[in-house]
């Protein structure tokens, strides 16, 4: 499958995965903090395990900070 991850086209060996799959797949660092995008809409993380990626996919990987003055 042909996904654009974080705007850089990868080719991964899977016909489908779901976000929680890709999120492992992928090594994701803190996968708990990570906002996933896919295609333009944000995934609620109750539905990583059953949103599916295929292929031609566009998805980010979104990481929120908190701080500053």
């Amino acid at each position: 499958m042909r996904l654009t991850i974080n705007g850089t086209p990868e080719e991964l060996p899977y016909d489908e995965l779901t976000v929680e799959e890709l999120l492992k797949v992928k090594k994701v660092k803190m996968p708990e903090t990570v906002t996933v995008e896919l295609n333009g809409t944000v995934i609620r993380r109750h539905l990583y395990a059953s949103t599916k990626v295929k292929d031609g996919d566009a998805v980010e990987f979104l990481y929120f900070m908190g701080g500053g003055r």
